[in-house]
């Protein structure tokens, strides 16, 4: 029995959203991207209970104001992360956002299927996959679907867990636990190429310059011809028999693709023709406890003005120079989720539950907020998984598994309301054109403008 079946239970929490079911208006007037001052949400206050910190704030930064870039439009978010860098600044949304649609896209999760991917938005569509590899496109004004298309192989049955989907240039590509990667015209569904690939892919594909690049689940970076599905080439990266459930997305820019794997093993190619650049081992042997031992860098790095910006399981956070893979700075942060950059600043989730600030110059930390850890504090029952955080008009996002949204400040780190859900979800949102869409686990996409 592998390591991810055994801490299966603790895995397939990560990461957790809820939707409201009952609430009209999520993002109403003073909701999560409302004002700065008290948010007047409805339902029940709580307590922000703080744990014990790790990290501390750099005292040098005590009086240093953090200065955002100012909110841009960011019309679609056609891949894992939004574009190909994974860099998606500091994203404009709506004072005031209310439910506009939901669609239910097929199967729903359940305890031996997973819906992996998040959903992306691109040529006025939002296309989606469910947990049984089943692949739609809804449009993004009206939720109306548009069509649906089965990728499970014949005489298949198991294997649906992992995947997802990418945009690029009228087409749709895929990527499936059935270790195939797949070609669809964006207005109608119909396949194009189908690619058998060397093992099981449980991440989502990133596609740039008419390459497309995945990762299988043994260490495998492919490069495709994303015209018509040939292997342009291949980098097998070392071999890790234990990992956490799902996978990073890889980063691609400025001519180079940067592979996360499951080792913990960063590695710079050139997209051409697959070169190694440089490579990084983002392992840390100051860590003990059996879930912090596995490597994985769970979390898609970010290619931000020529560095590379990443993050390991196993407590390694660094920014490496793109070109040359000299590390910049590295400190002892470790989580599974992807950092966010804006401007001068990252912003991360670690694995000890805490929302951090950070200086993108030299890694120093501007502010920590330690977030509950357990819905059942007391008796230290029931872990909450947190996942984000997402940065839209002054206000980071992030969610847990206790079934609640928080919006934080990120000058400060300031908790400023949170909302109660329903329903689980197991990606993050993604935002485009002026609209935050979630995808639960029970397969409906919702739409919030």
């Amino acid at each position: 029995m592998t390591v991810w079946i055994k801490y299966r239970r603790f895995i397939l929490l990560l990461p957790v959203l809820l939707l409201v079911t009952s609430c009209e208006y999520l993002f109403g007037q003073g909701g999560l991207f409302g004002d700065k001052g008290p948010p007047p949400l409805s339902g029940k206050r709580i307590s922000i209970l703080l744990q014990q910190r790790t990290l501390t704030p750099d005292p040098k930064l005590a009086d240093t104001e953090i200065i955002l870039p100012p909110p841009t439009p960011n019309p679609e978010w056609p891949q894992a992360g939004g574009y190909p860098n994974h860099a998606m600044q500091h994203i404009q949304v709506g004072d005031v956002l209310s439910k506009a649609w939901s669609a239910d896209i097929g199967a729903a999760a359940d305890s031996e299927e997973r819906i992996a991917g998040s959903p992306v938005v691109a040529d006025k569509m939002v296309f989606v996959m469910d947990a049984e590899s089943q692949v739609s496109a809804f449009a993004a004004k009206s939720g109306k679907r548009f069509w649906r298309t089965e990728l499970t192989p014949d005489n298949e049955e198991d294997g649906h867990i992992g995947g997802g989907v990418a945009y690029n240039q009228g087409k749709v590509y895929a990527t499936t636990g059935f270790a195939e990667v797949i070609a669809m015209d964006a207005k109608t569904g119909k396949i194009g190429w189908r690619t058998k690939v060397d093992g099981p892919i449980r991440s989502q594909p990133t596609v740039r310059g008419g390459r497309l690049f995945t990762i299988t689940i043994d260490n495998r970076l492919i490069a495709l011809n994303a015209a018509n599905g040939k292997i342009l080439w291949k980098y097998l990266g070392i071999s890790e028999v234990a990992n956490i459930l799902g996978g990073a997305s890889p980063a691609v820019g400025k001519g180079v693709v940067v592979a996360p794997f499951s080792s913990g093993e960063l590695v710079a190619l050139k997209v051409e023709n697959g070169r190694v650049l440089w490579s990084d081992s983002l392992t840390s042997a100051r860590r003990s406890d059996q879930i912090s031992t596995l490597a994985d860098i769970h979390g898609r790095p970010v290619i931000d003005r020529d560095r590379v910006i990443a993050m390991s399981n196993a407590g390694v956070m660094v920014a490496i120079d793109l070109r040359s893979g000299r590390r910049i700075w590295d400190k002892e942060i470790g989580g599974l989720e992807d950092p966010w950059v804006a401007g001068g600043y990252i912003f991360a989730l670690t694995n000890e539950s805490e929302i951090i600030a950070l200086s993108r110059n030299d890694g120093a930390i501007y502010w920590v907020r330690s977030l509950p850890r357990f819905e059942d504090e007391e008796k230290r029952k029931d872990p909450i998984i947190w996942t984000g955080p997402i940065l839209a008009s002054d206000r980071l996002l992030i969610a847990g598994s206790q079934g609640q949204i928080w919006s934080i400040s990120p000058y400060s780190g300031k908790v400023l309301g949170y909302e109660e859900l329903s329903e689980g979800i197991s990606v993050p949102p993604v935002i485009a054109g002026n609209s935050v869409y979630f995808l639960s686990d029970d397969a409906d996409l919702v739409a919030y403008r």
